[in-house]
């Protein structure tokens, strides 16, 4: 027997939970062998880890980990796997369990909602304790789905009377005029992942009825002049797409007893070319306002496909690069001209 060899079994409760976590084909079990040096492989009704012992203690706290997530009622996916893995290999396995662990509301399905990242936790913690909260990163953190969950658990809790919903509508340049139809019709197509965020959480009917009774309200961003929102938990989604003057609009309509999150991506601004980003503003401008808190979420955060992540990552090196590129060929022009 070699110099530090370890072995640890792990037993499964069911064939069902043996499946969840080895994965269909077992993807996961092949997942997490990949992510430590030491030997994982399926016995039976359980699990065999070996080798070095400082791996195979690290592996093991995983699938325990893993395993109790499965036994709260949540569904394994390769994100908890690989993310998993990847705190465990960095001895942070602790706050695997810290966040896994904490239920932030249940939905009218019985879906229990929590972090599935470090960084979303410390964006939940951020829209907690603050005022007002930007929750700035990529597409697929949860940025929007996340900041609605807080709203509705305000709203159940009692701390606020009703949520406001706003996007601004980009694509129309605000001037809503121009598309056919009523008022809910005109913003629908600028307002559907809110709605969608909304009835998962609620159920169809709850929402209908928060809607009627106006507890929810979804309006465009120009609708928001020259209120002041009181006992309200107001959410500003794609605000990357808002000018420095809406964003002052907005921020400054914030009353008493009111929360606010700000949620966008800097990566995806598609207001008309040399305009600047409210939200790019905002964030320098605020940086250091008491009770506003900057969260940023990242690549890492990503909890949709394996493939968003990569995707995300691979933009972001195209355009580092491309910019590189730009700096480069302005130097050379700039030393042409002399």
């Amino acid at each position: 027997m070699c110099l530090g060899f370890y072995e640890v079994t792990i037993a499964f409760e069911s064939r069902e939970e043996a499946f969840a976590l080895l994965g269909a084909q077992d993807e996961f079990l092949r997942a997490i062998g990949d992510a430590f040096s030491c030997r994982v492989v399926s016995r039976g009704d359980g699990l065999l880890i070996s080798g070095e012992e400082k791996e195979v203690r690290r592996a093991a706290r995983l699938v325990s980990e893993l395993m109790g997530l499965y036994r709260q009622g949540v569904p394994i996916t390769s994100h908890e796997v690989r993310y998993g893995a990847r705190l465990a290999r960095e001895d942070r396995a602790d706050e695997l369990h810290a966040m896994w662990g904490d239920t932030i509301l249940v939905t009218e399905k019985g879906k229990a909602v929590r972090a599935r990242t470090t960084g979303q936790r410390a964006y939940l913690a951020a829209i907690q304790r603050h005022a007002v909260t930007l929750g700035i990163g990529p597409a697929g953190t949860g940025k929007t789905y996340l900041a609605v969950v807080m709203a509705a658990r305000a709203l159940r809790a009692r701390d606020v009377s009703r949520i406001i919903l706003t996007r601004p509508a980009v694509e129309a340049g605000e001037r809503l005029g121009f598309l056919p139809g009523d008022m809910q019709e005109k913003v629908d197509p600028y307002l559907r992942p809110l709605y969608d965020a909304l009835q998962d959480i609620f159920g169809v009917e709850t929402y209908q009825k928060l809607l009627m009774k106006g507890i929810i309200e979804i309006a465009p961003l120009a609708y928001m002049r020259g209120r002041t929102l009181e006992s309200a938990f107001i959410i500003l989604d794609e605000a990357q797409n808002t000018t420095s003057r809406q964003m002052k609009m907005f921020l400054t309509r914030l009353g008493a007893g009111s929360k606010m999150v700000v949620t966008g991506d800097l990566s995806q601004i598609d207001l008309p070319r040399g305009a600047v980003s409210g939200l790019a503003e905002a964030k320098e401008a605020l940086a250091d306002v008491k009770d506003v808190a900057t969260a940023e979420l990242t690549a890492d955060d990503i909890v949709r496909h394996d493939t968003v992540t990569r995707i995300v990552r691979a933009y972001e090196s195209y355009e580092a690069k491309k910019r590189e590129e730009q700096q480069g060929e302005n130097h050379f022009g700039n030393h042409h001209h002399e």
